[in-house]
């Protein structure tokens, strides 16, 4: 006698049911609503997680059909997007040997192993074997393996970078593998039910990369590429990309002459007249706005001992992003210990120098007449001194640098320990509170090399950081004044939020659980009591607390990570910190960590890449530039400049001999906002032709008309 299966009851997104005999799978709920839907189902949501439609549901549960229009579905459609370029390659390069594929923001990247390396050259080749396996329409099948199974699987197909990924999946884990013909793929899924879903697609680069990220290991090419539902999605995309390379703040850095790098200073900055101009700008106007809003300003030490960053936890939890400087003693050598030195650099000259070189050193440190003399002789030469920096002779004397066990110093990544330092120094009321720290100082943190990237990604840089003190109680106030600070300065930028994250206790977090609770309560109360729609990013608040981060969106509608408010129980109770409150008991204060630009180098680059270098008025490091007709009308153009300069406006000339018209397009490619022509009618009425670098060309106008329109632009304020 068979017993029937017991019924289900599926819970759709707008509250209706449907009662199922289990197991059902996902797709069969699609097309028990509909044929329409049955069609165009590429996944599903079931209790919250994105499933393959072929997922079997054996209890109650909520279900999402996710289709084209759903926000998963770019994700999951780019992910099977991976394994049909992973298939194409393999049916075109026999050889190659796959390691890792996910799915990204912008699209999708696989890193590979063949020789030779694929490069954009391969794309088209790659592309037409994709289209080909689209019409197809192979059937994306899951299959769950043993751990044996797996690696028998992977072994015959000489796929030696999957079982190493298969040696890595703990003990118990499901292996699961994807199949599409002849092609399958270790991976964790979900992914789209057939080839013949993808319509638009494209591979977009190729970049070096190692085996498991270690540069000693063997490298592999990164090929990327992205995909979306419909042509007219990719075009769109394709359309931004072009217009952000034109947009790209490093080339733009150069053209406008606005930074410039060196490979003698990785990762820092070295900021021309005119990027600078507009560094100070943005640097005096957040400083006026928080002494608007109530802060002090201070400016505190780069190099501390590492004292400071053990109690403030930085030094267990971020050392590695530290530059650490050990403490150095000087001392005097003894002249056995001179004689020795010399001995040594001679040993050593005969293999950092060339024979010729060597014996014209030998030649100079022969004439002189003391061993210290003779030091220094050998030092002269820039290979030897780089070897020997840590010895050199003075008034006759001969003295070597020495590290002291005694004292490590490091360069700090971060304000907030000095900050803590500074609440401290003094006894602090409840009537002070919230004391809020305001500081533009240089930080660096130690990135790899490899990971640098113009502005975006440096070692040196500044950043609006705030740090302010106050009781439990003031907290969601604090954030609620916060919130509407960053509104007012994302306004002027034409920026508007995209997203909030709210991202709470990480694995390796100080303290106690108890605390963080509270903590993220906090913050989520305060960002509900904004109207903030908000994500939780679980697990990726600070080691100290957890934090609200801020997404903008620039004019081209990518998303930026700007704005973070962290909140932080922690360094307060490591730095014994307290304030008398109001019955006369010592409290331990609140710290909100808070920036507004974030730091000032990748805020530079966000602002360059948004205006595409043509800048507001009030931004802008030139905001007029002088052109004039011929030599006969400089003194009336220099009566302007003059003018001008007095008003404080950021202005320059061109008395040129060059045409008219070469002076305008010079000075529209330098992207100044506005242009003023002069010329014997100019100079007859008093009045200037205006053109403007965004709306063109705006005519005669009489010079007290132009003055008045640049003080209006120029008075811009958060």
């Amino acid at each position: 006698m068979s017993v029937s299966a017991s019924p289900i009851t599926i819970t759709l997104p707008d509250g209706s049911t449907k009662s199922f005999d289990a197991p059902v799978t996902a797709g069969d709920i699609a097309a028990s609503i509909g044929a329409g839907l049955a069609k165009a189902a590429i996944a599903a949501k079931v209790n919250g997680r994105v499933v393959d439609l072929s997922h079997r549901i054996d209890a109650d549960a909520e279900v999402a059909i996710v289709t084209a229009k759903s926000p998963e579905s770019l994700e999951v459609l780019r992910h099977s997007c991976t394994h049909l370029m992973a298939q194409a390659i393999k049916r075109i390069r026999k050889d190659a040997m796959l390691e890792d594929g996910p799915p990204t923001e912008e699209g999708f990247w696989y890193d590979i192993r063949t020789v030779p390396p694929l490069t954009p050259e391969d794309f088209p080749a790659i592309e037409k074997e994709m289209e080909a396996i689209v019409k197809e329409n192979l059937v994306i099948e899951r299959r769950v393996l043993s751990r044996d199974e797996a690696k028998r699987l992977f072994t015959e197909r000489h796929e030696k970078y999957k079982l190493d990924l298969i040696d890595r999946i703990p003990e118990g884990d499901t292996i699961s593998a994807y199949a599409q013909g002849e092609f399958i793929d270790l991976c964790r899924g979900p992914h789209v039910p057939s080839t013949g879903i993808f319509k638009a697609f494209k591979l977009t680069a190729v970049a070096g990369a190692y085996w498991k990220g270690d540069a000693n290991n063997e490298q592999l090419t990164r090929v990327k590429g992205t995909a979306f539902h419909s042509k007219k999605e990719l075009d769109e995309y394709l359309a931004r990309i072009e217009e952000a390379k034109k947009r790209d703040h490093r080339k733009l850095g150069r053209e406008l002459e606005l930074f410039m790098h060196h490979d003698w200073a990785p990762g820092e900055t070295i900021w021309l007249p005119k990027g600078h101009t507009m560094y100070n700008i943005l640097g005096t106007m957040m400083s006026d706005l928080c002494r608007e809003e109530g802060y002090v300003e201070v400016f505190t030490p780069m190099l501390f001992k590492a004292d400071l960053f053990k109690t403030s936890g930085h030094w267990s939890h971020y050392r590695d992003n530290m530059f650490v400087v050990p403490g150095q003693e000087t001392r005097q050598l003894t002249d056995a210990e001179v004689q020795s030195r010399l001995v040594l650099i001679e040993h050593e000259a005969a293999d950092l120098l060339s024979k010729n070189e060597y014996d014209a050193m030998k030649e100079k440190v022969g004439a002189k007449g003391s061993a210290a003399e003779k030091l220094s002789a050998w030092t002269t030469n820039d290979r030897i001194s780089t070897k020997f920096w840590n010895v050199f002779e003075r008034g006759g004397v001969v003295y070597e640098l020495h590290e002291s066990g005694n004292e490590v110093f490091a360069l700090k990544a971060m304000n907030c320990p000095c900050h803590m330092l500074i609440f401290r120094d003094q006894k602090r009321s409840y009537r002070e509170l919230p004391l809020r720290i305001h500081d533009q100082g240089v930080l660096h943190r130690n990135e790899a090399s490899g990971t640098l990237s113009g502005l975006t990604r440096v070692r040196q840089f500044c950043q609006d950081d705030a740090h302010i003190f106050l009781s439990q109680e003031m907290i969601e106030g604090e954030i609620t004044k916060l919130i509407a600070m960053i509104r007012r300065v994302y306004t002027l930028f034409g920026m508007d939020f995209a997203k909030v994250f709210l991202s709470t206790r990480p694995a390796d977090f100080l303290g106690a659980k108890e605390t963080w609770d509270v903590a993220e309560a906090s913050l989520e109360n305060a960002i509900k009591a904004n109207g903030l729609e908000f994500q939780v990013n679980a697990g990726d608040g600070a080691f100290y607390g957890p934090k609200i981060d801020f997404i903008v969106r620039d004019c081209l509608g990518r998303e930026w990570q700007t704005a973070t408010v962290q909140l932080d129980y922690q360094l307060p109770a490591r730095f014994q910190l307290n304030f008398v409150n109001r019955d006369n008991q010592p409290e331990m204060p609140v710290v909100v960590h808070r920036a507004i630009f974030g730091s000032f180098e990748r805020f530079m680059a966000i602002l360059i890449e948004h205006y595409g270098g043509n800048f507001p008025a009030w931004l802008a490091p030139v905001q007029v530039r002088i052109l004039t007709i011929s030599e006969k009308f400089e003194d009336y153009a220099n009566d302007l400049f003059r003018r001008l300069a007095e008003a404080g406006v950021r202005v320059e000339k061109d008395f040129s001999a060059e045409k008219i018209g070469a002076k305008i397009r010079e000075g529209r490619n330098a992207r100044i906002p506005y242009l003023l022509t002069v010329g014997e009618k100019e100079a007859a009425t008093g009045s200037v032709s205006v053109r403007s670098q965004l709306e063109g060309e705006l005519g005669s106008q009489s010079f007290a008309d132009f003055l008045a329109r640049i003080e209006r632009e120029k008075a811009a304020k958060f």
